[in-house]
């Protein structure tokens, strides 16, 4: 029972250690490619390393965003409403209720969906890690 009481008394007795006066001269950050390794710090210095990953500050999610319709050039902006006119008017292969486009129309609609799904999907699985 006195040892415990001893032992007690001789860890509270031993002072906590303190933190540098002052903060460190210099703080250098390294990002280190595949292969390297995190250099030694020299004197009051502090190294943080980081793996480079990626070189690139976009995150990959937003890498492939769709382009706003105010940032996309004129032939795409003129395609756009060329599509429009013709369904709002109609017009064979354009999908519309009357007249004779919506045969062809729907199913060619139909086919660009799913295609831009299948886009879609690959893109996103090639954004999964």
């Amino acid at each position: 029972m006195m040892t415990l009481l001893l032992a007690a008394v001789l860890v509270a007795g031993t002072a906590p250690e303190t933190a540098p006066a002052s903060p460190p001269q210099r703080v250098r950050s390294v990002a280190l490619a595949p292969g390297e390794t995190c250099p030694k710090p020299a004197g009051d210095e502090v190294v943080v390393c980081a793996p480079l990953d990626e070189p690139y500050r976009i995150p990959k999610p937003l890498r492939h965003a769709e382009i706003a319709a105010k940032n996309q050039s004129w032939v795409n902006r003129v395609a756009t409403m060329d599509e429009v006119g013709r369904v709002a008017g109609g017009l064979p292969d354009t999908c519309s209720a009357v007249g004779t486009g919506g045969q062809t129309g729907c199913t060619q609609s139909m086919m660009r969906a799913w295609a831009a799904d299948r886009r879609q999907l690959a893109r996103e699985s090639a954004a999964v890690p």
